[in-house]
């Protein structure tokens, strides 16, 4: 087995501060790490889930029900609607909170970079989500089509403000990609199926809107995709039956996009050390930093070897990963979790 290159950190680490994320990181992973990402501290904790307090702010989104639906650190997980008689194209949405927790993070970066605390060369990651998670998650019916022209300009705009605040040449921007996998595969997410609010080709739709997210990051700035099977309570929405529908997707999203995409990551569920499941990487065109996401913390070090030994049957050179963030990982877990990458991916 040749020793993969490289190891990625999907976004969010179990800690609660950017600075003691990035400081371990560094020091654990080292030169294996060619981005760090401030660990999703604060709000992002569980990825969007603060996104309706934020969104419920704008004049003419309501909350829908009376009583708050409590979630872990103080969050109403209430969905949202578009107030009745309410012109979406209208509604200004307040601050998302994402260009904010960056630019804080990037001082934190900065400081540590300076300090001699960060592997040379590292850049700062920023892991947004799709506009298509948030809309989908939170809204139904006919308010996701028109709100999504409102949410789109949103984070895009958050975006604009990354950019304006932190150097193109110390920046990383990932998206962060769920919802749409579990519009191709059809899923019962969490209690519904996953559907396109388009006309036409749901399949198309994804391609297209993912794309045009990875067009909005210059090219002097680094861009990933993080396809994704869901995390809630470390469970998938769907178990893949294999890489097949992650090929296909990365593929048609890399040949619609007009720049190139600096890193792809797919996941790999635990129980998956099979040839069968890695078999279609076979046909995946991207020729960029392809990373794994092998890395599970049930079973280290063996487990990921089994898998990257199945793998490099078909994907010769890659990096690894988690499948998703290690942000709700058990508490006291993420210094092994960090080893095992470390043990197992070669320095760049």
């Amino acid at each position: 087995m040749t020793q993969p290159q490289g190891a990625h950190l999907v976004g969010s680490v179990n800690y609660d501060d950017a600075e003691t994320t990035m400081r371990t990181a560094s020091a654990i992973l080292g030169r294996r790490l060619r981005r760090l990402p401030d660990g999703e501290v604060g709000t992002r904790f569980h990825w969007i889930m603060f996104q309706p307090d934020v969104l419920g702010q704008a004049e003419g989104i309501e909350r829908v029900g009376d009583e708050p639906i409590p979630f872990r650190a103080g969050i109403d997980a209430r969905p949202l609607r578009i107030a009745q008689g309410t012109d979406a194209a209208g509604i200004r949405l307040p601050a998302l909170g994402y260009a904010s927790a960056a630019i804080d993070s990037y001082v934190v970066f900065s400081r540590l970079r300076a300090a001699g605390e960060l592997a040379e060369g590292a850049r700062f990651q920023v892991s947004l989500p799709t506009p298509l998670a948030v809309i989908s998650s939170f809204f139904s019916g006919d308010d996701r089509a028109a709100i999504e022209p409102v949410y789109t300009a949103a984070i895009l705009g958050e975006v604009d403000e990354i950019l304006a605040a932190i150097p193109h040449d110390d920046l990383a921007i990932q998206w962060d990609v769920a919802s749409e996998m579990g519009i191709i595969e059809r899923a019962a997410g969490y209690g519904k199926v996953m559907e396109a609010w388009w006309e036409g080709d749901a399949f198309a739709g994804v391609v297209s809107r993912l794309a045009a997210l990875v067009d909005a990051v210059p090219a002097d700035v680094e861009v990933g995709v993080h396809l994704c099977y869901g995390d809630a309570g470390e469970k998938h929405f769907v178990e893949p039956t294999d890489a097949a529908n992650l090929v296909r997707y990365a593929n048609a999203v890399t040949a619609a996009s007009a720049r190139d995409l600096t890193w792809l990551h797919l996941p790999v569920p635990i129980e998956r050390d099979d040839e069968a499941y890695f078999a279609p990487l076979a046909g995946l065109s991207y020729d960029g930093e392809l990373y794994l996401g092998l890395v599970h913390r049930e079973d280290g070090v063996d487990g990921a070897s089994r898998r990257i030994a199945a793998a490099q049957r078909f994907a010769p050179g890659f990096g690894v990963a988690t499948e998703c963030g290690i942000g709700r990982a058990p508490a006291g877990t993420t210094e092994d979790i960090l080893r095992t990458h470390a043990e197992l991916a070669a320095t760049w």
